[in-house]
């Protein structure tokens, strides 16, 4: 086991060399990858208990919160009251409208990505990414 790579390490390494390339091809529509996927995923929710948000986005709610700040401020998304002291996160029209702008160079570094990876070898790779997710959250209930 100690000659195997540190998991940890690896996917960290991962997640910032995919999020730069993403981030390169957003910023553009002026929205960062973090923040184009707290909005697809509200999208994707409706209104949504932030601690329910939090879970999609396998984010603590301390970071989630942090992240939403920014939304906020450029009116994206909206923190409103629920049932009892929840609180809701909301998409805003203005939230959509960045979404719908940002999707076109979502959509082509997702392109670009998958076929230098290759379809096939990410199709695995996202499985296996998927069970990263579990078997970590798992480790951690």
């Amino acid at each position: 086991m100690s000659d195997l790579p540190c998991a940890c390490t690896a996917l960290r390494k991962a997640a910032r060399a995919v999020n730069r390339f993403y981030d390169d091809a957003l910023a553009p529509c002026g929205v960062t990858t973090a923040q184009f996927a707290v909005l697809r995923n509200l999208a994707r929710l409706g209104d949504a208990p932030l601690s329910r948000l939090a879970d999609a986005l396998v984010m603590d709610r301390t970071s989630l919160y942090r992240a939403l700040q920014p939304l906020i401020g450029q009116g994206w998304v909206e923190v409103i009251a629920g049932s009892g002291r929840a609180k809701l996160a909301r998409l805003t029209d203005s939230g959509q409208a960045a979404i719908d702008n940002a999707t076109p160079a979502w959509l082509g570094a997702q392109a670009q990505f998958i076929d230098q990876f290759g379809a096939e070898a990410w199709s695995g790779t996202a499985q296996d990414l998927i069970r990263v997710v579990e078997t970590a959250s798992a480790l951690t209930s």
